[in-house]
């Protein structure tokens, strides 16, 4: 299955914007950020404050719903879906 992968503000700055990746079907969130963090150098720390954990105010969404009211990190991946990695943004 095909999954297409955004990258907003500093997760750019590190990776490419736009990535489209090919996992099997039953595919999770975790998996794919597994395999971005492993093809990015510098992405991991910028997304993870531990192995489970993402940093606070990390946001990712899936086609357009937050993963954290849909099953996080174990979240089911399906052909077509658009995954948006959004950093923590400051600002004031």
């Amino acid at each position: 299955m095909k999954i297409h992968v955004k990258a907003f503000a500093t997760f750019r700055e590190v990776m490419d914007n736009q990535v489209d990746m090919e996992f099997t079907e039953g595919t999770t969130l975790r998996t794919l950020l597994a395999d971005l963090t492993g093809r990015y150098g510098g992405l991991n720390e910028l997304m993870f404050a531990t192995p489970d954990t993402l940093r606070d105010f990390v946001n990712i969404l899936k086609n357009g719903r937050n993963v954290h009211f849909l099953s996080g990190l174990d979240t089911q991946l399906e052909n077509g879906d658009v995954i948006a990695l959004f950093p923590p943004i400051a600002g004031g």
